[in-house]
């Protein structure tokens, strides 16, 4: 994974991420399409596909829907890289196939702008425009199995099949 980074400070909640007023659709283009609008009105006008996001402590707080990881991930963003995880945002996250890795030097150091590579099967984040390198734990096998799989559910109808 490869993008320009979106950056966001600590606290981040669900309801930031796509407002409730927003919630009267399921479909994760129209979500996308109000993702981080109250904080980041160029956000989703702006995003492009492979970007990443990075935030700082708690991201993901507050609510337990799923709708927030999905509209980052049909932002087009590619992986959420933050200092800590709400641990139902993380959950939700894995259950979508969305990778998202917790690395709070990552967090701090990285700014606004910068081009960052990802490789979630090392846990390695290299900050392209600085040349500095972090070092995220990976995900434990099973879960890198799910988020390559596209989440839970593909992931336990091909384990099913078997």
């Amino acid at each position: 994974m490869r993008g320009k980074v979106w950056k966001y400070g600590d606290h981040i909640d669900t309801d930031v991420i796509i407002p409730a007023r927003y919630l009267n659709s399921t479909d994760p283009k129209e979500l996308a399409s109000h993702c981080m609008v109250d904080i980041d009105e160029n956000f989703a006008g702006g995003v492009k596909e492979g970007d990443i996001m990075v935030g700082g402590q708690n991201f993901g707080c507050g609510s337990s829907r799923e709708h927030a990881p999905i509209a980052i991930q049909a932002s087009g963003i590619s992986c959420v890289i933050a200092a800590s995880f709400a641990r139902i945002f993380y959950r939700n996250s894995i259950n979508i196939g969305f990778p998202i890795l917790e690395c709070p030097e990552a967090s701090a150091a990285i700014k606004a702008g910068d081009i960052v590579s990802v490789d979630t099967k090392t846990g390695v984040i290299t900050d392209e425009t600085t040349g500095e390198t972090f070092h995220a734990k990976p995900f434990p096998e099973f879960i890198e199995n799910i988020i390559d799989k596209g989440g839970l559910l593909p992931y336990l109808k091909e384990k099913q099949s078997r």
